[in-house]
């Protein structure tokens, strides 16, 4: 027998503290009886009710004056009434409005808030055929596959090229230089993408299943292809560009050089995400040459590369892991020179929201700067270009949302804890200067029903240096003398962190099941993004790792620290990428893993979309395709597992997982199966997730669930 050697146990928000003795036994397995657990499911459906609309005050939805400096909110209370407020933005005095007839004068004169993000336009677009030059002196197009310029002063139509196809090379996708004197455009190669396929089973007034196709470019597919040229209307010249054929994405943005026209940039990623340049062309006779160059062994991230030019000072904003962390460069794009690192150290930046060119600022979102705290909480910064000056707007611990009036004078500061309720700050943006606290929810109703607030949670991976985070759900009416089965609710995608980090108000699915009698934790493994790039490199041509190692010794340390984990009866169920882990925990790791729930998983990444999968798996295809597959390993399966597909999915072809079924029928092994008419990309739906429950009840907790043919 196991003693305690500690006298307390955590007192948590939404969770009374439970005191425990020094001889107090190790707690029992939670093995409810079957009236025990058909009363868990009325309760879960009872919480699910009455945790509605039980968190107050938690959002300050502001509508500003036209002067900037004031603004209106309402406030909806506990006891179902609104309080409407008046705030003075310049002092903070609040207060409140109770003429009706003042409030609808207001509503006519008022904006709203304005979220703090920004959309830089796409580094990849899409020209029209027909194209004007600035000047308004040409016009631009394509005939028969072939280029013509005609001229608007005399209608004299010239044709450019003469070989083009429009069946097979064409050219097209014209755009113009600012000054009108080049055009460029391309020899495209089209390829048009195999199809995939599925069957409509139940389509109302049919009696036949209906087959639906869909064009869909897998790992290894070929792309279309594009080669660059630059016509001179004048001249009447046609130069094909010295640069390598475009055979990843599509035509790419072109940068012009703001004092001479002659030049432009473009952007190159190669296809399989190791190298990425930024080329500089000479539109007079097709000269480039490499004005930005970056390398890797393992993957460039591409969609997350931020790039933003400021070509009236020939610098460029830009993006990159070089130092081993995501951080900000300022470049000379006339010679290629790093002028500074803007930001720098041991934490990433998320994302660029703004850049002011004439103040030489940039407003952007980070994580990991501050110590003692999650490394993914989000705060927001600015900085100037030359990496002074850097302020921390939202210096409150917690994830944040900022919200700026229409001038940008003032913000509104939202931040929260999954386990500590949201605050509202009004804040001067000049220097971030506190103005006032304008609401701090109000959660004492949740609190009042018994469900307790996810727990966050920190161990150390599988280095044994580096902190691992996730969180804990816990039955709302746990007996601290029982030890509950553990389910992980997985998704290891390396596109990025998938944790919550705010405040829920809402009784999420995660609680619902902790509340049939479970723990139900959710972490980010090693492998996922918004860390190092060494953290991130885990997963290069290495999805079958799935953060595995980290998640498994989380889980453990999780049960050192409290008593009621039971790590001998674990479990795990996800989605798409999860539902791949999902499988992949009990082909990889049956010793750990029991059960799982797999949905809708992209079991092999060869039959999975392309963009994703050679992202992270690498191109060309190789061996470790293959050996990486659920299909190829479906032999190893151990435990017990229920797999879900809808038949309509368009995202994960359905073929991924009825191609794993055969592999496991071949192998004589026994699973579950539902398949779900009609439904496209999903965990299953509502009649999913009860399957899910009843699965992990049944084979976890060893009771029966409801039988809902006799309304149980």
């Amino acid at each position: 027998m196991r003693y305690l050697k500690f006298l307390f146990f955590l007192a948590l928000p939404g969770l009374a503290p439970v005191m425990l003795t020094a001889q107090q036994s190790q707690p029992t397995p939670y093995l409810p009886a079957h009236a025990e657990i058909l009363q868990r499911y009325r309760n879960m459906q009872r919480l699910d009710t009455i945790t509605r609309r039980t968190v107050f005050r938690h959002n300050v939805d502001a509508n500003w004056l036209p002067d900037g400096n004031a603004f209106w909110y309402r406030a909806d209370n506990k006891d179902s009434t609104k309080t409407y407020y008046l705030v003075n933005a310049l002092t903070g005095k609040k207060e409140v409005i109770t003429d009706t007839a003042k409030i609808a004068n207001l509503s006519g004169k008022t904006t709203g808030p304005r979220p703090f993000q920004h959309r830089e336009p796409s580094r990849w677009e899409s020209f029209a055929t027909d194209s004007i030059s600035p000047d308004k002196q040409w016009v631009a197009t394509s005939i028969q596959g072939n280029v013509y310029i005609r001229s608007l002063k005399d209608g004299s139509l010239t044709p450019f090229t003469h070989d083009g196809d429009t069946a097979k090379d064409y050219y097209g996708a014209l755009a113009w230089a600012p000054d009108s004197k080049h055009l460029v455009g391309y020899r495209i190669h089209p390829v048009e993408d195999s199809a995939v396929y599925y069957v409509l089973t139940s389509v109302p007034g049919t009696s036949r299943g209906q087959l639906r196709s869909q064009p869909y470019k897998q790992p290894g597919d070929p792309f279309t292809t594009y080669e660059m040229y630059v016509f001179n209307p004048v001249a009447k010249t046609t130069i094909k560009v010295n640069t390598p054929i475009i055979d990843f994405f599509d035509t790419p943005v072109l940068h012009w050089r703001h004092a001479d026209n002659r030049y432009f940039l473009y952007e190159k990623p190669d296809r399989g995400h190791q190298r990425f340049r930024i080329i500089e062309v000479d539109a007079t006779n097709g000269n480039t040459r490499t004005v930005l160059e970056e390398k890797t062994t393992t993957f460039i991230y591409e969609s997350r590369i931020y790039t933003h030019y400021l070509p009236e000072t020939n610098e460029l904003l830009w993006t990159s892991e070089k130092d081993g962390w995501q951080h900000l460069y300022l470049v000379n794009t006339l010679t290629g020179e790093i002028k500074n690192e803007v930001t720098k150290g041991d934490w990433v930046v998320r994302d660029i929201d703004s850049v002011d060119a004439v103040k030489r600022e940039i407003w952007f979102r980070g994580s990991g700067r501050n110590n003692g705290e999650d490394p993914y909480f989000i705060h927001y910064y600015r900085i100037r270009f030359d990496g002074s000056k850097l302020l921390d707007l939202t210096p409150a611990t917690g994830n944040h949302l900022v919200f700026f009036s229409p001038d940008k004078k003032f913000y509104i500061d939202k931040y929260s804890q999954v386990n500590v309720p949201p605050v509202n700050e009004l804040r001067r943006t000049g220097d971030g200067k506190l103005i006032t606290t304008l609401e701090k929810a109000d959660v004492s109703a949740w609190q009042a029903t018994g469900v307790p607030f996810p727990v966050p949670f920190a161990a150390k991976g599988r280095d044994g240096k580096t902190d691992i985070w996730g969180i804990m759900c816990r039955p709302s009416n746990m007996d601290p003398n029982k030890q509950y089965p553990v389910v992980e609710n997985i998704y290891a995608g390396p596109q990025d962190a998938y944790v919550p980090k705010s405040f829920m108000s809402y009784y999420s699915d995660m609680q619902a099941l902790a509340d049939l009698g479970f723990i139900v934790v959710q972490i980010d493994g090693m492998g996922t993004a918004n860390r190092s790039k060494a953290f991130h490199d885990v997963c290069w041509k290495n999805l079958v790792d799935a953060g595995f190692p980290d998640r498994m010794l989380w889980i453990k340390a999780l049960a050192r620290q409290y008593s009621f984990v039971d790590t001998s009866r674990v479990g795990l169920y996800g989605t798409s990428a999860g539902g791949q882990n999902a499988l992949g925990g009990l082909l990889f790791h049956p010793e750990f893993y029991k059960a799982a729930v797999a949905s809708c998983g992209c079991h092999d990444n060869r039959v999975d979309k392309q963009w994703w999968n050679e992202q992270w798996m690498g191109y060309p295809l190789d061996k470790h395709y293959e050996e990486q597959s659920n299909i190829t390993n479906a032999g190893k399966l151990q435990g017990n597992l229920l797999l879900i597909v809808g038949e309509a999915d368009t995202n994960v072809p359905p073929e991924s997982t009825y191609r794993v079924i055969d592999a496991l029928i071949k192998k004589g092994k026994t699973f579950e199966f539902l398949p779900v008419p009609g439904m496209g990309h999903s965990d299953g739906g509502p009649y999913g997730r009860i399957k899910r429950r009843d699965f992990f009840v049944q084979h976890l907790l060893k009771a029966t669930p409801p039988d809902r043919n006799i309304n149980e």
